[in-house]
């Protein structure tokens, strides 16, 4: 996550400075930092960035699941913990679904492939 993104996503949802680091359990100095490009966001401030961006959209339970959306195989749901937790609209903040046929190892390699998905697409 770039510093304008984070900053971008701060003001979506109408925290200051403070109140987010209050919600992302982290200092102000840290928003700070994220902010000017100081510092890097962490993989687990981003994941809770998106999660928090995520519960925003009114009407949740109108989504349609990731694997409607992507016409996923019986076979390949069955193997998914996205599908194995019913969490079809949170697919991209599960580690382990597998997207694009493989499992993958980080974070940001899962990112890469979800940042041009378009169930996070709807999302965001």
């Amino acid at each position: 996550m770039t510093s304008k993104e984070f900053k971008k996503f701060r003001k979506k949802l109408e925290k200051t400075q403070r109140q987010m680091a209050q919600l992302l359990g982290v200092s102000i100095k840290a928003v700070h930092s994220y902010e000017q490009g100081w510092r890097l966001v962490p993989v687990h401030v981003e994941r809770q960035i998106f999660f928090l961006i995520s519960r925003l959209k009114k009407n949740i339970s109108d989504r349609r699941p990731c694997w409607d959306i992507k016409a996923c195989p019986t076979e390949k749901k069955e193997m998914c913990p996205a599908w194995e937790f019913q969490a079809g609209d949170l697919c991209w903040f599960i580690s382990g679904t597998i997207c694009e046929g493989s499992v993958h190892k980080t974070w940001k390699e899962k990112m890469k492939i979800c940042r041009s998905c378009e169930v996070m697409k709807s999302i965001f």
